[in-house]
């Protein structure tokens, strides 16, 4: 089987069920910017030797393609009636919390803003939280146009907290300081 099929050529794509809509529809958007986020904690774990971040990303990742398979499907009015499978729920982000303030214990308190780097797997991470937030834009204008699993939202909003508390803890582990934000 080829990996072209020259059915996007023209401008559509198919959304799970075979629904066709515009490659710039704001589902496709969505699930778009749930890929890229995807692909950036892949980068992320080229960088990380930390056995167990390295597990909690995958998981993410793996969380992150429920979400966009969740995202790719048409909208519920357009759906065939049939039992719906479950996406993000509730316990994931919870869980994500619960892993926010593991990480959290193990660091000095925030305060202040702190300027994205340091070391190479922090820095990573502080451009995955800001894909994070770009992809919770996009799911939050999609969810006021056609709404979506509010979970789903929660979800992101949490990664980008987790992916910041790990920027953090990454950089604490390097042995390198943070750099705090100087007002003019």
């Amino acid at each position: 089987m080829r990996i072209y099929t020259r059915r996007g050529d023209t401008g559509e794509t198919d959304l799970f069920g075979g629904v066709r809509v515009a490659k710039d529809d704001l589902r496709v958007e969505a699930y778009g910017e749930v890929d890229e986020l995807n692909s950036c904690l892949g980068v992320c774990l080229a960088e990380i030797e930390e056995r167990e971040v390295r597990a909690l990303i995958q998981r993410i990742q793996h969380e992150l393609l429920t979400l966009g398979s969740e995202l790719a499907r048409p909208s519920k009015s357009d759906r065939p009636r049939r039992k719906e499978k479950t996406g993000i729920q509730a316990a994931e982000v919870q869980c994500l919390e619960r892993e926010i303030d593991r990480f959290q214990a193990d660091i000095s308190p925030w305060r202040g803003f702190v300027l994205p780097g340091g070391c190479p797997a922090a820095a990573q991470l502080d451009y995955a939280r800001a894909v994070c937030r770009r992809v919770e834009r996009r799911v939050v204008a999609l969810h006021r146009h056609d709404p979506v699993n509010e979970h789903a939202i929660h979800y992101l909003n949490r990664l980008s907290d987790l992916l910041f508390v790990l920027a953090r803890w990454m950089n604490k582990q390097a042995g390198i300081a943070e750099t705090k934000w100087k007002k003019d």
